[in-house]
Parts: C-alpha cells; sequence; structure tokens
C-alpha cells in the first residue's frame, strides 16, 4: 500500500497531466476517476489520523497520582544515621 506522500505525489502529476493542452479527454477522464479515487483514498487516511488526535486529546495517558517513592532511607537506624561503620571498615 502506498503512502500518504506517494498518493499526494501522484495527484499533483495528474492533476498536472490534466491541465496539459495536448492531453486527449479520454486521458483526462481516466486521469480524473484515478485523482478522484486517490483523493477519497487520503481523505478517509486523514480522517482515521484525526480520529486518533481526538482520542489522545481527550484521553491523555494517565499520569501517576503520586510520584514514586525512592527507597532512599532504608536501612538507617533509629536517629537518621547508618550508624557507626563496622571496625576495620573505611568511610
Amino acid at each position: 500500500m502506498n503512502n500518504f506522500e506517494e498518493n499526494l505525489a501522484k495527484l499533483e502529476q495528474l492533476t498536472n497531466d490534466i491541465k496539459k493542452s495536448d492531453i486527449t479527454l479520454e486521458e483526462a477522464l481516466k486521469d480524473f476517476e484515478e485523482g478522484i479515487r486517490l483523493a477519497r483514498g487520503m481523505e478517509k487516511e486523514i480522517d482515521k489520523i484525526e480520529g486518533k488526535i481526538q482520542q489522545l486529546m481527550n484521553n491523555p495517558a494517565p499520569q501517576d497520582a503520586e510520584p514514586a517513592e525512592l527507597d532512599l532511607f532504608t536501612g538507617l537506624g533509629s536517629d537518621g544515621t547508618a550508624g557507626a561503620p563496622e571496625a576495620g571498615t573505611r568511610q
């Protein structure tokens, strides 16, 4: 399946081809029909994208009510210190 940008480029090319003075009526009609088909497909794709954007705007990702607490103070003594170092260890 072609992406949106490729379809847009093709639609622009078809538009330019139709404007040429040396194109036959049958070729112009064929290009016009293809252009309408491309434009409708692109419109559907835009509608899908707009729907996704609306969902994101109306229902943002949930934020945590409270930030996670870091476990910074486990192992502290009742006086709020880590206690004296063991004998033979450096601080």
